[in-house]
């Protein structure tokens, strides 16, 4: 079964609010289970509720394009259940499921964010245009999906988010295959894929850029406490670009996450190509990562300014923090049994290992690889940034290898610094309290 949008009074004018049509077609879909059909054309839209056994399908050439009036979009901060489930966002979403089965979301056409209604360059970084862009308005975050069990995006292109764009919090048995993310590289908040609590996901084959993070996997407290650990994640032949983490689980560690491979991405102007925190209790456990290829550079950041202030690093390749969020000193919780293969990156910062007495990072390799630091921004590397954390952002000299508090790590492959970073980069390593450590340069 299939039914238009059209046949229920869409009007793809740019001005109306098609919510109340589009609604009504899917609603009348999931009593049959089909196919909802956009075509091609330009339709806003506020919040929008998916259904069980409803495929949402764009057409080439058409366009939801996210409504920023606050009457157009369900607001969860009015809710008192939403309040517990959802982390750190009030103004709700545009497309929103919740406890329903076999979601898709698919074609060829494009969900507009609208992300430049609320962004603006106020210049905080002195002429370099890097930093954070500051924020006013309105902005909603692309999607909400949660306890669905059988969730499918394929194909689609989300376009300038003005806050995350694809947030899946404990759904289970999903596929995102194909997609294109592609939204202001210097947008707060615009994540390109947050699964948060889910089990048994494929993330392949997408294009991705985004100002926050490309990838990241997570557990927020409400969703751990509803739905438990995140298990069982594979990401495979993405092309990413982000001024902070290509590929990134945590910060949000309230359960434990494990079984996760990230392979055969590109990374291309990153602060970070691979980042593991742990900061909230839980276990993370079981990574595999292997052939990422790219490089990872510093941008500038605007630290006077409240909101925004920084990006989350500073042109590492590899980033693992077990550190304490904050002055509360509650244990960070474990990272253990991770190992790097096939890394070739030119970078811009250290190989960053950071652990804590009481949560030591164990059992980590990083093999076969090769990284060259070389300079590529205007910016030279003489800090450490561990954020969030009570070190925050603090100077420090930069040797190609910072290991703190790990038990257990085994490094190869070829290490070089190029002359454009001499004196800045140390060809040594640091290691603090460190044991069972072998390096083969």
């Amino acid at each position: 079964m299939q039914y238009n949008i059209l046949n229920f009074g869409a009007v793809a004018d740019c001005v109306t609010n098609n919510q109340p049509m589009i609604q009504a077609a899917i609603d009348a879909c999931a009593q049959t289970g089909g196919t909802v059909v956009v075509p091609a054309g330009r339709y806003r839209s506020g919040t929008i509720r998916l259904r069980s056994n409803v495929n949402l399908h764009l057409e080439a050439g058409s366009v939801l394009e996210v409504s920023h009036d606050p009457a157009h979009i369900i607001l969860f901060s009015d809710n008192e259940e939403k309040k517990k489930t959802m982390d750190g966002v009030e103004n709700g979403c545009f497309l929103y499921a919740c406890h329903e089965k076999n979601i898709t979301i698919s074609g060829e056409g494009m969900i507009d964010g609208c992300g430049r209604n609320v962004y603006f360059d106020d210049d905080a970084d002195g002429d370099f245009h890097e930093c954070p862009l500051n924020v006013r308005g309105f902005r909603p975050r692309t999607t909400y999906l949660e306890d669905v069990d059988g969730l499918t995006v394929r194909g689609i292109t989300f376009y300038d988010a003005c806050f995350w764009t694809l947030h899946m919090a404990g759904c289970r048995n999903v596929i995102v295959d194909g997609i294109r993310i592609l939204s202001n590289d210097r947008g707060p908040n615009n994540d390109g894929i947050d699964p948060d609590g889910c089990k048994n996901v494929t993330i392949s084959n997408c294009l991705i850029e985004s100002g926050d993070d490309s990838i990241v996997l997570k557990v927020t407290r409400p969703t751990w406490e509803k739905y438990g650990d995140c298990e069982n994640v594979t990401i495979t032949n993405c092309v990413l670009h982000s001024r902070d983490s290509a590929l990134k689980i945590g910060t949000e560690t309230h359960g434990n996450i494990r079984n996760v491979v990230f392979g055969d991405c590109v990374v291309k102007d990153c602060s970070r190509a691979v980042g593991i925190w742990v900061r909230d209790g839980g276990i993370i456990e079981d990574i595999m990562v292997h052939h990422i290829i790219g490089n990872t550079r510093r941008y500038a950041d605007c630290p006077a300014r409240p909101f925004a202030p920084r990006w989350w690093g500073k042109g590492e390749p590899i980033f693992l923090s077990s550190t304490y969020r904050n002055k509360e000193l509650r244990r960070p919780g474990i990272i253990r049994d991770v190992s790097f293969d096939h890394i070739r990156l030119t970078s811009e910062s250290a190989i960053f290992l950071g652990g804590e007495a009481d949560a030591v990072i164990r059992d980590v390799s990083i093999t076969d690889s090769k990284i060259v630091w070389k300079q590529q921004s205007k910016h030279r590397p003489n800090v450490f940034d561990e954020q969030p954390s009570p070190g925050n952002v603090y100077e420090h000299r930069i040797p190609w290898l910072y290991a703190r508090h790990v038990e257990g790590l085994t490094v190869s492959g070829k290490y070089t610094v190029d002359h454009s970073l001499a004196g800045y980069v140390e060809e040594e390593e640091i290691l603090e309290a460190c044991s069972q450590v072998e390096i083969r340069k």
